[in-house]
């Protein structure tokens, strides 16, 4: 028997914002189609992904380092507004919840 454990490691990301590692199911998924960012909460759609924290903060960060545009390979600038809409709403539920 070897000196493995039973338990599958999860995986890790880097959150493009805060450079931080986290597991990726803390993470959101973030693909670009056409000049957008759209979140891929599900982890399912097409293409390269960057992964950032939930949170305004990291999204921030990341918009102002131009990170998304760097880590998804795609020239020039990216349309974020779905990314801060979908960021926003989840941060509201998240406090909703007890």
């Amino acid at each position: 028997m070897s000196g493995r454990t039973r338990a599958r490691a999860c995986p890790e990301r880097t959150c493009v914002g805060c450079r931080e590692r986290a597991a990726k199911t803390e993470l959101l998924r973030i693909v670009a189609i056409e000049d957008a960012c759209v979140p891929d909460p599900r982890g399912t759609l097409p293409g390269r992904g960057a992964y950032v924290h939930p949170a305004q903060v990291c999204l921030d960060q990341a918009v102002r380092r131009r990170a998304f545009s760097r880590a998804l390979r795609v020239p020039g600038a990216l349309d974020t507004k779905a990314l801060r809409r979908y960021v926003e709403q989840t941060t509201v539920a998240d406090q909703a919840t007890p």
